[in-house]
């Protein structure tokens, strides 16, 4: 597929170069766990080139579904062509993604990631837990030099950020690993999507996505995907064969189908979330709003440079009946917010065609620590917004009678 294409026509047409030489128009599902082979010989080439985290050979073919699957393949290549990446792996979910990157940095007996607050609540607590047999400094984005080590592996950063929605510069960071020892940087980039930014050109390593989100776009699939050097996907691919963490290929179909609307989706459900803030934040009922579109949430103007645009994902703060947004009254008022919603579902999870609304400081984040929710600016008032496909009249319609409601009930 030409580089030199749009995004939007490589999101339509990336990942199905072979529809043709197969004589179908729609991408095939391939569900078979095993493959049939010529000759021993030649099997065992396709293995070793595959165990070795490359594909399979032409003559040796597939062998068995955990090791490749022409699907996922599909998929793979239709995101690595969104990212400007060598290569995609896929993975079960996003938090499979994330692990196998970790297992992936480790390497020559280093075994110390640099982690920069906030972040997604598990990833928060994988990190924590020594589970992997890392270690972690947590820092923001300013300390990131100071917390390296002679043992850091990887320096991994979220954004636009889960859930406040801060903009981290990621050429900024990838620039201070790079002097530190071209120590490879991460992106969780799930919020910010291919069509709004790509970690890659700015000198990250590794962007890794929870697929289930945008790129799914239907709340019907869960899956993970990591954008990379081919080097990168090679030890990814390892890991991936090595632990099981594989896509089902239906779940596969599904995402490479998705990718056809994900700028329409993600343009479309931003210009909403941009109007829904300019309201929020006139609201008396409302504290701070989280939006790179709001003014000051975005100092350094990385919008229109590292972004596209702002993003479909908002949060603010439902104020108590005492006026706090911290607190049980915020607690109460932010529950109340959450039960009065009509059109929008309260539910985790983001970017599906209908908007989501969940309380980050009882849910997502509620994994993490409680110095982490407190530094991160995690409020018990808090409630994040994932912002759908509806009108945008009629969102803002539900979300000021579901905020007066919930003020009531407090």
């Amino acid at each position: 597929m030409s580089d030199s294409l749009h995004p939007d026509s490589l999101a339509v047409h990336a990942g199905r170069d072979d529809l043709r030489r197969l004589g179908v128009h729609a991408p095939p599902i391939d569900l078979s766990t095993t493959y049939p082979f010529e000759s021993l010989d030649a099997a065992v080439g396709s293995l070793d080139a595959m165990m070795a985290g490359g594909g399979p050979t032409e003559a040796g073919g597939a062998i068995y579904s955990r090791l490749y699957n022409p699907t996922v393949g599909r998929f793979e290549e239709g995101l690595a062509a969104l990212e400007g990446a060598d290569a995609a792996v896929a993975f079960a979910s996003g938090m499979a993604a994330l692990t196998a990157i970790f297992l992936a940095a480790k390497a020559d007996h280093k075994r110390h990631v640099v982690g920069v607050r906030p972040i997604y609540g598990t990833t928060d607590r994988l990190l924590t837990s020594g589970l992997l047999g890392l270690t972690v400094t947590w820092t923001d984005e300013s300390g990131v030099a100071d917390a390296i080590q002679d043992d850091t592996c990887l320096v991994m950063i979220e954004t636009p950020v889960n859930p406040t929605l801060d903009l981290i510069d990621i050429a900024a960071v990838a620039a201070v690993a790079a002097v530190a020892g071209e120590i490879p940087v991460a992106v969780d980039a799930t919020f910010g999507t291919p069509v709004l930014q790509q970690p890659l050109r700015l000198g990250a390593a590794l962007v890794m996505h929870s697929a289930t989100k945008f790129i799914g776009g239907h709340g019907d699939v869960l899956a993970g995907v990591v954008a990379c050097s081919e080097a990168w996907a090679e030890r990814l691919r390892q890991v991936r064969i090595l632990t099981g963490a594989n896509l089902h290929p239906e779940a596969a179909y599904a995402l490479h189908r998705g990718l056809a609307t994900l700028p329409l989706r993600v343009r479309r459900a931003q210009e909403t979330a941009s109007a829904l803030a300019t309201h929020l934040v006139a609201h008396p009922g409302v504290g701070a709003v989280y939006h790179p579109s709001v003014a000051g949430r975005d100092p350094r103007g990385l919008v229109g440079t590292q972004m596209a645009g702002p993003g479909a994902m908002l949060s603010f703060e439902v104020l108590g009946a005492d006026g706090a947004a911290d607190g049980p009254e915020a607690f109460a008022a932010a529950d109340g917010f959450l039960r009065s919603l009509r059109l929008a579902t309260p539910a985790v999870s983001l970017g599906s065609t209908d908007t989501l609304a969940q309380h980050p400081a009882g849910l997502t984040q509620r994994v993490s620590t409680g110095e982490a929710r407190s530094k991160g600016g995690i409020t018990t008032g808090l409630v994040r917004v994932s912002v759908g496909l509806e009108d945008a009249d009629d969102l803002w319609a539900d979300l000021r009678q579901a905020i007066e409601q919930g003020r009531r009930q407090d």
